[in-house]
C-alpha cells in the first residue's frame, strides 16, 4: 500500500475519511455545497430508486425530515469505501444500509446500496443485532 509521507495515511484511509466527511456534510448538515467538494460527474447511481447524476441528491436532501446517519463500521479497499449504518428518516422506519462508494481522484463517482428494515435482536432468528 502506498503511504502519504506527509499524513502517514494510505489511499484507503484517505478515501474513508472523504466519504465520512462528505456524507456528514451533505446528509447531516444538509450542506449542498458538499456535492461540489466531494462528488463528481458523471455520478453513477446503482440504487434502484435514484437516477444517475448529482441533481437527484440536490433535490432529495433538503426534504429529508428527521434524518440521521449513524455509521457503525467502515471498510475500504483501493478506490472502494464501504459503510454499514443505521439510518432514520430514509423510510417510514429505521433501516440498516450498506453503502459502497467508488472514488476517483478523491471524489465520489459511483454508489451502490443495500437497504433493509431494522429488526430488533429479539426478533431475529439468531438473536443478533443488525448493526
Amino acid at each position: 500500500m502506498t503511504r502519504d509521507t506527509a499524513t502517514g495515511t494510505g489511499p484507503a484511509e484517505r478515501n474513508t475519511e472523504i466519504v465520512l466527511t462528505a456524507m456528514r456534510e451533505l446528509f447531516i448538515e444538509k450542506d449542498l455545497t458538499a456535492l461540489d467538494r466531494y462528488w463528481a460527474e458523471p455520478y453513477v447511481q446503482h440504487s434502484p430508486q435514484m437516477p444517475d447524476g448529482l441533481d437527484t441528491l440536490r433535490a432529495v436532501v433538503p426534504g429529508l425530515e428527521g434524518f440521521s446517519w449513524e455509521p457503525q463500521r467502515t471498510a475500504a479497499q483501493g478506490d472502494l469505501v464501504f459503510t454499514h449504518s443505521l439510518v432514520h428518516g430514509w423510510g417510514p422506519g429505521p433501516v440498516v444500509i450498506v453503502d459502497v462508494f467508488r472514488l476517483e481522484d478523491g471524489r465520489i463517482v459511483e454508489h451502490w446500496d443495500v437497504v433493509q428494515d431494522l429488526a430488533l435482536p429479539e426478533s431475529t432468528a439468531g438473536g443478533n443485532p443488525m448493526v
